[in-house]
């Protein structure tokens, strides 16, 4: 099947243009009569690359053009309509490109949901099916809504997780930074001056190993370089495969400190987004794979597949997810509750407000637990240096004044 772009004349004397997907020419010569338009050109389309290369569509544009098309689309706009106003009112290029393909392909006879899936990049899975299952129930409007509120609490989420990371990096990195300095131009110039004033063999013992640590590390910069450059690529390297991932995601639940809090967020995103599935209409199976591919954790992936596979063979959620011991034991039970009574939709609701407010106590907690232990390490380090630098000059000065 290739696309064929078209241009064919209404009834009206308007001519239209578009994309559609066929087997050859005729076909669809023959659905656009069905369309009661006249054909004037249909034409091959050449392969082209992607409109989407890569992000070009923040989550801000993202959850606007969602409520704003439910908006349209409730008001009783058709579609296309909804979808040629959007992409004209856009300031980003790229977004505005990719709806007006999207109009394109849905002029071309082509569900809006499979036009989306060609925007892979703006539009993930879980987006697609939801509005797919919004399509066949015929509540695009009310799944559009849902959508821009699941985005937009995905984003906090996303926010505090790096709000909690970037501090402690930011910090340990400055830091290094100015131990490198320290090693590598104050404390060479520290011991210059000291031979100066000829106090080589006078000087306090800390001194003595702080100066001697700088040769090291002066006299070793290119294997520590060699090093640190191997580190790194090695470590990107392994987390690239299978297993590699696999154990730093094991390794990122188990975390002494932050381990809590990444099990939080894994509940918090399983829950808020197959409650939103499965509230939106979409089958338990076909949402439990959205739920595993988004989970943005292999280990929780892995548990979440298997819980489908035991559905699949007729067992309930409980048991298979008690199983695997990923989750809390308290959310297995409630969902166990919510499958007894018939509301696991609304129990998952429930369970992701309770964990998103969580994740926000135990960023609080882990900020205010990091920064002072951040500050007394690096003020430690950079102390110790300094004193030792210090030590030896104190005693010169004394020499001097009883001199």
């Amino acid at each position: 099947m290739a696309e064929f772009a078209w241009e064919a004349r209404a009834r009206t004397g308007e001519v239209r243009k578009g994309v559609m997907e066929a087997d050859n020419e005729v076909t669809v010569q023959n659905r656009l009569r069905q369309q009661q338009l006249n054909p004037i050109k249909v034409k091959k389309k050449a392969k082209e690359f992607n409109i989407v290369i890569g992000a070009g569509v923040d989550n801000k544009e993202l959850v606007q053009f969602t409520r704003q098309f439910a908006t349209m689309i409730d008001a009783g706009l058709p579609l296309v309509q909804c979808l040629d106003i959007l992409a004209n009112q856009t300031p980003n290029k790229i977004f505005a490109a990719a709806l007006k393909d999207i109009k394109n392909t849905v002029e071309g006879g082509s569900t809006f949901s499979d036009a989306l899936r060609r925007h892979p990049k703006i539009f993930d899975e879980l987006y697609v099916n939801l509005v797919q299952a919004g399509e066949l129930g015929g509540i695009l409007d009310t799944i559009l809504n849902r959508l821009a509120v699941y985005i937009e609490k995905r984003v906090k989420l996303v926010r505090q997780v790096k709000g909690a990371l970037t501090y402690p990096i930011a910090v340990i990195c400055i830091a290094g930074g100015v131990m490198v300095v320290l090693m590598t131009f104050v404390i060479p110039a520290f011991e210059n001056m000291f031979k100066d004033f000829g106090s080589k063999d006078g000087l306090p013992k800390i001194t003595q190993v702080v100066i001697d640590i700088s040769k090291g590390f002066i006299g070793n910069i290119h294997w520590i370089t060699l090093a640190t450059i191997a580190l790194v690529v090695g470590t990107t390297y392994t987390y690239r495969t299978p297993r590699g991932k696999r154990v730093f995601h094991r390794a990122m639940l188990s975390f002494p400190i932050f381990g809590p809090l990444f099990q939080k967020i894994a509940v918090a995103r399983f829950t808020r987004t197959l409650g939103t599935l499965l509230s939106s209409g979409v089958p338990i199976m076909d949402a439990l794979e959205v739920v595993a591919k988004t989970a943005g954790n292999v280990i929780v992936e892995e548990a979440i597949m298997y819980v489908r596979a035991k559905i699949a063979e007729g067992k309930n959620m409980v048991e298979p997810l008690a199983e695997r011991k990923v989750f809390p034991g308290m959310v297995v039970q409630m969902l166990g509750v919510g499958e007894q009574t018939g509301a696991l939709d609304t129990m998952l609701g429930k369970i992701a407000d309770f964990y998103e407010e969580e994740v926000d106590v135990a960023v609080a907690a882990l900020t205010s637990l990091l920064e002072p232990l951040l500050m007394v390490g690096v003020g430690g380090m950079v102390g110790t240096v300094m004193v030792a630098m210090y030590l030896p000059i104190f005693s010169i000065a004394g020499k001097i004044k009883a001199d």
